[in-house]
């Protein structure tokens, strides 16, 4: 057992204390973790490994928050991030637990936004979106309802347009077959890819020709 003899808040960061015990640096704490000690108290060994436990625990909680600012994650991405840091496994379940319940972490949530931000910006295909939603850990139930309202023939003609210049020159068979192929390959099924390069072809010859 031994007894606080400084608390002093870090000259680089404000918002975390050194704590001293028998004047003796023993351990850095966030200042919400910090407020409850005071000069004078008695604290145990055990009672420092249990704070800088849970001051480990408030810094990983910390850099998701930093994460998620940038975009919002799966909570596989968050326990993949949290296993790279080094932290316990019940540890990244206490912040995966919560930012959950706080709503930051919403595999629900995050399977709408990865879907209406590749709509918007990268079209894929249904099985595209499939495949990177499940690398990054959702769940196959949420994946499938948030692919659910995807107009896929919409897409492979956004995406058809947009290769259209392409091929360029070509004859309408070396065209349609290029296309066709290219659209296969993002993961259109061939009825939809098919469709997707007929109005495409149509489209860009009338243009050509304006």
């Amino acid at each position: 057992m031994g007894k606080i003899t400084a608390l002093s808040a870090q000259v680089k960061n404000p918002d975390r204390v050194n704590v001293y015990v028998d004047g003796a640096f023993a351990v850095g704490l966030a200042l919400s973790l910090a407020v409850g000690l005071r000069l004078g108290q008695e604290i145990s060994q055990s009672e420092l490994e249990q704070l800088d436990q849970r001051d480990e625990v408030h810094r990983a909680r910390e850099r998701v928050l930093g994460l998620l600012a940038r975009r919002p994650r799966s909570s596989t991405e968050i326990r993949r991030y949290l296993r790279r840091q080094n932290l316990d496994d019940e540890s990244i379940q206490t912040v995966i637990d919560d930012l959950t319940e706080a709503k930051l972490i919403d595999d629900d949530a995050f399977a709408a936004f990865w879907v209406e931000q590749r709509e918007t910006f990268r079209p894929r295909s249904r099985l595209a979106l499939r495949q990177e939603l499940s690398q990054k850990g959702v769940d196959r139930q949420i994946v499938t309802a948030a692919l659910s309202e995807l107009d896929e023939a919409e897409i492979a003609r956004r995406v058809a347009q947009k290769q259209a210049g392409r091929w360029r020159g070509l004859s309408e068979d070396e065209w349609r077959a290029k296309m066709t192929r290219y659209l296969m390959r993002q993961g259109f099924p061939y009825d939809i890819a098919s469709e997707a390069v007929s109005e495409s072809w149509l489209a860009f010859n009338n243009d050509e020709n304006e």
